[in-house]
């Protein structure tokens, strides 16, 4: 089987590369960060606000239609291509909830029209507990309970939440009673239609299956895509610095220590990618798990040791290496953990060793 990438998939990869470069450069990118960032409309934005005139541009470009049927108004692609643009999106630290409004962007009715188009913003709810990401900018919510999917308005979920600090700071968060959305009542009473409603979902240990398993399946994937992206980013950081910072008469990346460094920032890049990229084609659980594995080690370790490099200048607020390891940070805790992915894996093993015996 060859895994290389084809033509179209390299090009869809430089063009989201250049449109991202073109409207969210370094310079808009540090907008967002101090606060000072000026919508699409003129107006400057609250803290933490989505620019709407960017997110309606993604999905003009395809972003978040990239599996939808051509008949649905989509590209007609699959999941390989949106791992491809996704990791695009993790290397320029692209803020929002990306991952929600691709999800959402496949599930018919009225609450989520939009999303394939960038006019209506999806965020999630994982009934699990974690945070809920843009909140305040978002015009529906994705909640996942343990057998059902609801889309629901924003409004409904902000009346029970409070916000909590964000490491991140180009992602406010909010921090929510999973047992005070629609879901425990909905999951009790049976499925009905996407418009605001719950659907049933089975699931049951490894490669289970229904709606609710392969939403967060996805979800971990795309998440895994971007972790990739910002950790490929850090070693073009850490090289590029490494190059041209002199000591001593010579540049750093001269140095042995600093040349480990870097060595090990791209086998752990390569390594991910290599795990990402065929989980997109299989998307087997065990799969999907080892990915999102690999891909938050990679993005985190690279962003300490990219810091590493850089010296005490990487501590800066000014350096961008605090961005990587802070978004590196918060992603590694969504979707699925750590530990949800070793036991993900734990789980097909024994049912491997099983089916042998």
């Amino acid at each position: 089987m060859d895994f290389q990438l084809t033509d179209d998939q390299r090009a869809l990869r430089t063009g989201m590369r250049e449109l991202l470069e073109r409207r969210f450069p370094r310079t808009r990118l540090r907008a967002v960060v101090d606060g000072d960032a000026v919508r699409g409309d003129g107006d400057k934005a609250r803290g933490g606000e989505l620019d709407r005139a960017l997110w309606r541009e993604l999905g003009a470009a395809g972003l978040f239609a990239l599996r939808l049927p051509e008949s649905a108004g989509g590209v007609g692609l699959g999941l390989p291509e949106v791992v491809l643009a996704f990791e695009e999106a993790g290397r320029a630290l692209l803020p929002g909830p990306l991952v929600a409004t691709e999800l959402a962007a496949g599930l018919s009715g009225s609450l989520a029209a939009g999303a394939a188009q960038g006019e209506t913003v999806v965020t999630a709810l994982d009934e699990g507990g974690a945070p809920v990401e843009h909140l305040a900018s978002a015009d529906v919510v994705l909640a996942l309970g343990p057998t059902a999917v609801e889309v629901i308005p924003a409004e409904e979920v902000a009346r029970s939440v409070e916000p909590m600090r964000s490491v991140d700071p180009t992602t406010p968060l909010h921090r929510t009673a999973p047992s005070r959305t629609r879901l425990a009542q909905t999951e009790q009473t049976g499925s009905a239609d996407r418009t605001g409603k719950a659907h049933q979902a089975t699931q049951a240990g490894p490669g289970r299956s229904g709606l609710v398993a392969r939403l967060r399946r996805e979800a971990a994937l795309l998440t895994a895509a971007q972790q990739l992206g910002s950790a490929s980013r850090t070693v073009e950081l850490a090289v590029d610095h490494a190059k041209h910072r002199t000591q001593f008469g010579r540049p750093i990346g001269a140095f042995q220590a600093v040349q480990h460094l870097c060595a090990q920032m791209l086998v752990r890049a390569e390594s991910a990618r290599s795990v990402v990229y065929a989980a997109a084609v299989t998307e087997d659980p065990g799969d999907i798990a080892a990915a999102k594995l690999l891909a938050d080690e990679a993005a985190v370790h690279n962003a300490r040791d990219c810091l590493q490099v850089h010296g005490g200048m990487g501590f800066t607020w000014e350096a961008d290496v605090h961005l990587h390891l802070k978004r590196a940070w918060m992603r590694a805790g969504q979707w699925q953990s750590a530990a949800a992915a070793e036991e993900e894996l734990a789980a097909g093993l024994v049912s491997t060793v099983e089916t042998c015996l």
